[in-house]
């Protein structure tokens, strides 16, 4: 029998049973459709996981796999879900259009009822990722060679291809929103069907504390439920199933569509009650103090590329970070696969989602940029572990962004379009230099000299004073407001343990001079009186790039204990490791 690659359920925020995986072996082809070749699915022709590992270039191509129905989904709505496919994507099935997506890094679905025949099916998809166009959102795929910060390009599909049947009547969606404060979950829901019953059962650490059933006259529409005292049996609600890095606490929830007594759809979900703040220039996880420790993480593999080569990878990464005293990352110009971002709200890790950005301003960019960015804002909007959007990256796609006036307000419609979709969240503008108008201001420092750094960020005017990459961290016409202030990129220290190529922001040759250099950076940021946390450069090397705490196979270069002790300020530098 052989194996299906990645055969895990690949929305874990909205389960529905049963499904069907396509993934593995699909007939491939290069510019035309010949299918000349076998690819596995959901890896890029790039990986070489796919079975092709091929680095030429290839605007466009094509894939086409035979699948069949199982007899009883006979009478329901079949969907054809794919994870993400980079960049224009037109899908056949048996030889009828079903329609096309703009867009590389975000979830998107076909209804394939009317298309499907009895035996077997035929799904033919044809993905276009032009690499010369510098209007595209493309984040670190680079356009030639891996060169520099950029890295080896993905093209096709690169998530999980899966079916899905639903019944006549069913549930299209829910946007969970808890609050803290006032101990309630509002779900704001989407149906197929008016004149329907709504059920939500909520159960936390196995016990049943809330059954609700709400009357839906129309197809959408919002119920509020209590999480108050009487049910969960907590004083302090906080402490005891609020959500954070320490405690993960998650509600379990299980939606129930009825039309009379009739159960239509069925759908399991959970949700975290947290709250993310800005109060006198701090920033609050659940009204106390955050101080973030977090590590860039770019979520490349060297034989996946952006596809992690199986679900396992998460967890080691996740459970990494956290053994070397980090509590979050930043995920940097990738939007990561929903995969990572479950074992991140049941494990602890709080994430800052970033857009993958483009490098070349026009109004193509805005209309394909605004609508990829909203549809990351829609798939991901459940996840506790999520604490900060992050849609720009210093100036990439807005490099004119001080001397443009278009390039100012597109920062700064997208920090309000944010705001406007989700409420709940710590919003970046154009993070790290020229920024307009950040709720929390990130300053990108790749200085690694304790002296320096100590003062520089000894007090919020000598910080104000720094010119990051040589750029203002304000854009022209713009100046701090008493926003928090986060090193949102730091370090870079290079340390390669396997061969002297690559580069890095300073150099250490070996682990002690590594340890050391580390902690001059660390300890100045610890120390500081003004900055609320900071991201170190990077989890792991990434192709050319050899400045990870782990090489590009994700494992550690270092003592992770010695790594954790750096964090927590515990560690003697007049002592050996």
């Amino acid at each position: 029998m052989t194996m299906i690659p990645r055969p895990e359920y690949p929305r874990p925020q909205f389960v529905r049973s049963p499904w069907q995986n396509l993934n593995g072996p699909w007939q491939f082809s290069f510019d035309e459709p010949v299918f000349d070749r076998t690819i596995t699915v959901p890896f890029a022709f790039q990986a070489e996981l796919s079975g092709i590992g091929c680095t030429e270039r290839h605007d466009t191509v094509w894939y086409r796999r035979v699948f069949g129905i199982p007899e009883d989904w006979a009478g329901q709505t079949i969907m054809l879900h794919f994870g993400a496919a980079d960049y224009r994507c037109r899908v056949c099935v048996n030889d009828v259009f079903i329609g096309s997506h703009t867009g590389g890094h975000v979830s998107f679905s076909f209804d394939v009822t009317e298309a499907l025949k009895a035996g077997e099916n035929t799904v033919v998809v044809a993905c276009e990722d032009v690499l010369e166009d510098m209007t595209t959102p493309r984040g670190k795929q680079y356009w030639g060679e891996a060169r520099s910060i950029f890295y080896t390009p993905t093209t096709g599909i690169w998530q999980t291809v899966w079916l899905e049947p639903l019944p006549p009547k069913h549930i299209r969606k829910v946007d969970i929103t808890p609050d803290l404060d006032r101990r309630t979950a509002t779900f704001d829901y989407v149906l197929s069907a008016e004149d329907t019953e709504l059920e939500i059962e909520i159960s936390f650490r196995g016990r049943l504390i809330a059954r609700e059933r709400t009357a839906c006259f129309r197809k959408s529409g919002k119920t509020v439920i209590a999480l108050d005292k009487q049910r969960l049996g907590h004083d302090n609600f906080t402490s005891g199933c609020a959500w954070s890095p320490k405690h993960p606490n998650l509600f379990d929830v299980t939606f129930r569509l009825w039309d009379g007594e009739t159960l239509c759809d069925t759908v399991q979900s959970y949700f975290g009650v947290r709250k993310i703040s800005v109060e006198n220039g701090q920033i609050l996880l659940n009204n106390y103090p955050l101080r973030q420790k977090l590590l860039l993480d770019q979520g490349y593999w060297p034989d996946g590329l952006l596809t992690a080569p199986d679900d396992q990878a998460f967890v080691r990464d996740i459970e990494l970070c956290q053994a070397m005293g980090f509590n979050g990352v930043r995920k940097h110009q990738k939007v990561e696969d929903p995969r990572f971002l479950y074992h991140a709200d049941r494990m602890g890790l709080l994430v800052w989602s970033e857009m993958a950005n483009a490098f070349e301003y026009t109004a193509d960019y805005v209309r394909r940029f605004t609508s990829e960015w909203m549809e990351v804002l829609e798939r991901d909007y459940n996840h506790p572990c999520i604490i900060a959007w992050t849609p720009l990256n210093e100036s990439w796609g807005v490099e004119n962004i001080s001397t443009d006036a278009r390039q100012a307000h597109h920062a700064n419609a997208l920090v309000e379009l944010t705001k406007s979709l989700d409420s709940t969240r710590l919003v970046m503008s154009n993070d790290g230099w020229e920024q307009t108008t950040p709720v929390v201001l990130g300053i990108h420092d790749y200085d690694s000299k304790y002296d320096l750094l100590q003062k520089r960020y000894a007090s919020v005017e000598s910080a104000l004073r720094f010119r990051s990459g040589g750029r203002a961290l304000f854009a022209t016409g713009y100046a701090y407001a008493g926003q928090p202030i986060m090193n949102t990129e730091c370090g870079g220290i290079r340390y390669d343990t396997e061969d002297t190529s690559g580069w890095g922001y300073t150099n250490a040759d070996s682990a002690g001079q590594f340890y050391r250099l580390y902690h001059a950076v660390i300890s100045a940021f610890l120390e500081s009186p003004i900055l609320q946390g900071f991201c170190y450069t990077q989890l792991t090397d990434v192709m050319q790039e050899k400045n990870g705490l782990l090489t590009f196979r994700h494992e550690p270069k270092f003592d992770v204990s010695v790594i954790r002790a750096i964090n927590e300020g515990k560690w003697n530098p007049d002592e050996e490791p």
